[in-house]
């Protein structure tokens, strides 16, 4: 029998909920503080309308270029090209951070976290799971943490895999099987959660994984997931239904007898 010994997430869409969002404008903000950022910093920039077109152009190229080949590509390592090719010379890193950060920050503005979450995950910790991230993002690792920090999430996550830090991307078996050699779990022994079927189900399904679908929005789709569930609040009873005829941590045993029928809103894919 299988003991149920790790949980790994997804970021985007699944821990961190992302408005609808015109992108344009938004990455037009971000380029704004960090341009602000760069000029107070006495860098020789071009006009700002052309500095923003060229970073755009260059994330966007980045970008597709990285789906399609299924590597990752992170973009303080643009960033870093970028400013050395204005300043003719090397910055410090820290300084790339930080340009990393404010070009990031305005999208946290846009970011919400369901109530309750850090309660839920408390309760999966407490009881003996261990939980990581394994998230498809060209955002540095270091600026990730720092938002997932602001909503009392980071700590949480001793493990967490992104792939702007180590080149692979989700559905790529790797990536999940990197994670769970840190935890030092087999994938039997793991789920994963996630919003996107392409990606997260097909991706840790591949990589030997039980997985849960969150699906907001519409009617309960079936799908190549495990489970299906709504909000993350639904997680523990899901995990129950999951697990019914199998080993727990000794912990997780007693929220297993509690949750003996799942919730309307889950179903089998």
């Amino acid at each position: 029998m299988t003991t149920l010994r790790a949980i790994l997430f997804d970021l985007g869409d699944t821990l961190l909920d992302f408005e609808p969002l015109d992108t344009r404008a938004v990455f037009r903000v971000s380029a704004q503080t960090a341009y602000d950022y760069l000029r107070m910093h006495g860098y020789a920039l071009p006009p700002f309308a052309r500095y923003c077109r060229r970073l755009y152009a260059s994330v966007r190229w980045h970008y597709l270029w990285a789906k399609l080949r299924g590597r990752e590509f992170n973009s303080m390592d643009l960033l870093r090209r970028m400013v050395v090719c204005w300043e003719n010379g090397q910055t410090e890193p820290a300084d790339l951070l930080e340009l990393s950060w404010l070009w990031y920050a305005p999208l946290t503005q846009h970011t919400t976290v369901e109530a309750g979450c850090a309660d839920m995950l408390a309760r999966l910790r407490d009881q003996g799971l261990q939980l990581g991230i394994v998230s498809n993002t060209f955002i540095p690792g270091a600026v990730l943490d720092r938002h997932l920090a602001m909503h009392g999430l980071r700590d949480f996550f001793p493990v967490r895999v992104y792939s702007s830090e180590v080149g692979y991307r989700k559905p790529n078996s790797r990536i999940f099987q990197l994670a769970l050699r840190q935890m030092g779990v087999e994938a039997e022994q793991a789920i994963f959660v996630g919003d996107l079927v392409k990606t997260d189900i097909v991706g840790a399904s591949r990589a030997g994984m039980r997985t849960i679908l969150k699906q907001p929005w519409g009617p309960a789709a079936r799908s190549r997931a495990d489970l299906v569930i709504r909000r993350l609040s639904e997680l523990p009873e899901a995990i129950a239904t999951l697990y019914r005829n199998r080993v727990w941590p000794a912990e997780v045993a007693a929220v297993q007898e509690r949750h003996e029928e799942p919730e309307p809103a889950m179903e089998r894919g």
